[in-house]
């Protein structure tokens, strides 16, 4: 169990006199003569001080700006689920739930289904009639021809009757009566053929007529089925042309994968036409959004690279760690608000880590000039005030168990990274949670040097 503050104290005060051997105090004196600023920090007391420690970057601090904001769901991270048709609705899937692409979602019990099935099947019927209309033209067009040929026939035969009584009565014989009954019969064959091509005109009509009809039938009703499985959200069976008379109640199924948000009606309850029943988000569509200063907009430019760093500037407990940053591309907004001199600023991250989510806020790390040199920095939050003497503690570079008290030679800072001008160097770690107990533990005795017991208690001098 780490130790608090105050009890922290009486222990520095009281010192370690019920520990100290005879030894350890001879020591003490020895050491007592070599002035040091190291402290001791073995395990036990780096966990029960709940020390962590920072890393030395390379930053550009002068040329860093950070903006506060949140993230939030990409316009295409949402997907609501309506109500097509007006039923009642079964609800198969519960709040939070994780659902992949194809799972049902709920049922609808539509009476308004049944009166599409009636529709579609009336247009069924009209394809049918028209489609059997079609089938009876062969053999009709086949009969027609047949008394045509027959007409056209008869009318050859007559014309060569007429040729030869018209010869025989050159030739001073024949009969008038036959002549006449000749010419009567051929002007009816005539008459008759002239009707039958008359007919065959309107046959021809009436078969064009038709399959216009049929096209438009089967336009129709393509349109209806299609718009049918629209509706429902399923593709047209090609091998069944009856599905649609085979579903009782519509089935809706997801999109996209997901997790259920949202449930906006109770299982089993009414709802018109166009209700919201579920509302359905990818959570790793995200993008953070963050509030920039529009005096800042001389810099600020799309397709700067920047970081998205955690809310809190620490590693202790169970903040996310100082470290765990994103990365993206900053992207400017179009708009700005006037009263809070503000402009909006949207990164969306090339990689999510675990503790993004919406809501969550945190900074945005804008680097505005990349050719500029680093410079060595720590975490603001690293250095301690004893007094007006800014101190950091600097992890022994060959001792991973020792701390060493310095004075902080510090410059330019961001608000959260602090330039180091002296004292550090790269690869070094500094102390980030601790520090304040270590500051405690030897301000005022730094000449003495000192170490912590496993227990977080402090003493002056070695042991």
């Amino acid at each position: 169990m780490k130790i608090q503050l105050p009890l922290l104290l009486v222990f520095i005060l009281q010192g370690c006199s019920n520990e100290i051997t005879d030894s350890e105090t001879t020591t003490d004196s020895e050491h007592a003569e070599t002035p040091t600023n190291r402290v001791a920090i073995p395990l036990a007391v780096r966990e029960n001080l709940g020390l962590t420690f920072a890393t030395v970057e390379r930053r550009r601090l002068q040329d860093t700006l950070r903006a506060p904001g949140r993230f939030e769901y990409l316009p295409s991270a949402k997907r609501e689920y309506r109500t097509i048709l007006a039923g009642k609705v079964d609800l198969i899937v519960n709040q939070f739930d994780r659902v992949e692409k194809g799972e049902p979602l709920y049922r609808i019990y539509s009476p308004a289904w049944r009166e599409i099935q009636q529709t579609l099947a009336g247009r069924f019927s009209s394809l049918q009639q028209i489609e059997a209309k079609m089938e009876m033209f062969h053999p009709l067009f086949l009969a027609h021809e047949q008394h045509e040929y027959s007409v056209k026939t008869n009318v050859e035969m007559w014309e060569e009757r007429i040729k030869k009584l018209d010869a025989i009565r050159d030739a001073g014989g024949g009969s008038l009566r036959e002549h006449t009954a000749a010419r009567a019969a051929y002007a009816v064959a005539r008459a008759e053929l002239a009707d039958l091509r008359e007919k065959d005109a309107q046959l021809e009509a009436s078969y064009a007529e038709t399959v216009a009809a049929l096209r438009a039938a089967k336009t129709t009703l393509d349109i209806a089925l299609e718009s049918a499985s629209s509706m429902l959200n399923i593709p047209i069976p090609a091998d069944n042309p009856n599905w649609w008379k085979e579903i009782k109640d519509i089935e809706v199924r997801a999109t996209n994968p997901g997790v259920v948000e949202t449930l906006n009606i109770t299982n089993g309850s009414w709802a018109d036409a166009q209700t919201n029943v579920l509302t359905i988000v990818q959570p790793d569509k995200l993008r953070f959004h963050a509030s920039g200063l529009q005096s800042d907009l001389g810099v600020l430019r799309d397709g700067l690279q920047v970081n998205i760093v955690p809310p809190t500037p620490t590693s202790a407990g169970n903040a996310v760690d100082l470290q765990n940053t994103m990365h993206g591309t900053l992207q400017v907004g179009l708009t700005g608000d006037a009263n809070d001199r503000t402009i909006d600023l949207y990164v969306t991250p090339d990689k999510l880590s675990s503790w993004a989510r919406s809501g969550v806020t945190a900074q945005l790390e804008i680097i505005t000039d990349s050719t500029t040199a680093p410079e060595l920095a720590i975490p603001l939050a690293a250095v301690q005030q004893d007094g007006l003497t800014p101190i950091i503690f600097r992890r022994a570079p060959n001792n991973p168990n020792e701390a060493i008290r310095i004075e902080a030679d510090l410059g330019l800072n961001d608000g959260r990274w602090v330039a180091v001008l002296s004292g550090l160097a790269d690869g070094d770690e500094v102390v980030l949670d601790g520090g304040f107990q270590l500051m405690l533990a030897t301000s005022g005795s730094i000449q003495k040097g000192g170490h912590f017991h496993s227990d977080g208690t402090f003493h002056e001098g070695a042991h």
